[in-house]
């Protein structure tokens, strides 16, 4: 069972390492391994009417890809001990007020929105977005003045790249929103 449990944490650490934004849309209901996965994800929306939960225990076992503690990343410790030992399915709304959970739409609208959305972030600055993942990332392992230190890294070059000259010329000429980014 070891090696299927590195294997999913694998792929998580993987999906964490991407240098672009990720997106989970979820409908219906997920929970335990559906959950687990779009927790590695940077952004979760969920549709009105959805039931998330981690049910592991109910089965004697645990969460096997690093539910409880992604939970505890977004919503505090207690909060993942509670959802993980209860076993429980919570709705969507609850786990947004919680903060597990970004945003909750009508179900119509979840699909079309969280496409529109994931356009708008490829089109946008992906080093700057590169950068802001390492800068959440870092927060977790060593708190605010890790997250300073890797700024201080890498937000200064940004300013060097064509894309942040660009929309910064785009933005006193045109106002905001108007800039057009090309990755580099």
């Amino acid at each position: 069972m070891r090696p299927l449990i590195e294997r999913f944490l694998d792929l998580g650490r993987r999906l964490e390492a991407l240098t672009f934004p990720t997106l989970a849309a979820v409908h219906g209901t997920c929970m335990a391994g559906g959950l687990e996965l779009a927790l590695f994800l940077d952004l979760i929306w969920a549709a009105e009417g959805t039931n998330l939960g981690l049910l592991e225990t109910r089965l004697g076992i645990v969460p096997l890809a690093g539910g409880v503690e992604r939970v505890a990343a977004r919503a505090g410790v207690g909060r993942a001990r509670a959802i993980a030992l209860s076993g429980n399915l919570f709705s969507a709304e609850q786990f947004e007020a919680w903060g597990i959970v970004d945003r909750v739409l009508p179900a119509e609208e979840l699909q079309p929105e969280a496409e529109k959305f994931a356009q708008q972030l490829a089109a946008g600055p992906a080093r700057a977005f590169a950068v802001v993942r390492q800068l959440a990332a870092a927060y977790p392992e060593g708190g605010v003045a890790a997250a300073d230190e890797r700024l201080l890294e890498d937000a200064v070059g940004l300013f060097d790249t064509d894309d942040a000259r660009n929309a910064i010329e785009s933005f006193l000429t045109s106002g905001p929103g108007k800039a057009t980014f090309a990755g580099r």
